[in-house]
């Protein structure tokens, strides 16, 4: 069942799904594109980003479940990256017929390559900037970086968030002290939402990373088109920059670089916002 509201800056609605509820945004006109955001990020993460897209597609941006007003119908239960991806399969039969595009960025584009190998032809066209897929990752260094993301868990339980965050900008290659970014950003302080969504991705999130059963196999046969892609200022040897080449390696593909870092679609909107249209107008 989805229920939507209807303004002049687009549609909201609420979409039951299997254990939960799922809000969800649609902006624009065009093809279809779906982003699927990083970390705790929510529905309105790439609100600097998504004005500058909405006259080329109609972006879908959803909360995931577990975060702000996408609620669990079992508080504290951890989703698995199979439900995420069922999740996003259901919310897209419920606004297009069509392939849909997707941006997935980190924890987003993991779920985009479930979505990928599970229903085939449901997305044409997938940008996974720097997915955090250890099952890209020989098993050695999958190892290595599982045990780092249950570290980021362990420092979370002693520490809070304040404990943890230096350590989450390093696994990911964030050096905040030589952070840039494009002038006139909207603010998006830690408030207490985001301190909520924050303890829902390290405590349950994170554990689905760590238990994730996605078959790299079956994404060299997916009818989907995948684009793996990296930030610009995100260095080489980092878990996240190593799954992309991983797995533009196992397709034999090309890699794309995006402005910005890891989270170069929040840090540089326009710039990131003018490559995606570039790159997604060579696939219609």
């Amino acid at each position: 069942m989805s229920d939507t509201v209807h303004s002049s800056s687009g549609t909201t609605g609420i979409l039951a799904v299997a254990g939960a509820t799922l809000h969800y945004q649609v902006q624009g006109s065009g093809p279809l594109l779906l982003i699927a955001q990083s970390g705790e990020g929510d529905a309105d993460r790439t609100v600097d980003m998504v004005p500058h897209l909405t006259d080329t597609f109609r972006v879908l941006t959803y909360d995931r479940r577990g975060l702000s007003r996408s609620r669990l119908e079992e508080p504290g239960r951890t989703t698995s990256l199979a439900e995420h991806a069922e999740d996003v399969h259901r919310l897209l039969a419920a606004v297009t017929d069509e392939p849909a595009l997707m941006l997935g960025c980190s924890m987003g584009a993991l779920i985009g390559l479930h979505v990928a190998a599970r229903y085939p032809g449901q997305v044409g066209t997938l940008v996974a900037h720097e997915p955090v897929a250890p099952r890209l990752l020989p098993a050695e260094l999958r190892g290595r970086h599982e045990a780092e993301l249950a570290g980021l868990q362990e420092l979370y339980r002693a520490s809070g968030l304040g404990g943890v965050f230096a350590e989450m900008a390093r696994v990911v290659g964030i050096d905040p002290s030589r952070q840039d970014a494009e002038p006139g950003l909207t603010p998006q302080p830690i408030d207490d939402q985001r301190r909520v969504n924050f303890g829902y991705f390290i405590e349950h999130d994170l554990s689905a990373v760590i238990g994730d059963t996605l078959d790299p196999a079956g994404l060299a046969r997916t009818q989907t088109r995948i684009i793996p892609a990296v930030g610009a200022g995100t260095p080489a040897g980092v878990f996240d920059h190593r799954c992309a080449m991983e797995l533009a390696d196992l397709l034999g593909a090309g890699i794309r670089t995006f402005p910005g870092g890891h989270n170069g679609n929040t840090t540089h909107p326009r710039a990131y916002a003018q490559e995606l249209r570039s790159l997604l107008a060579t696939t219609r």
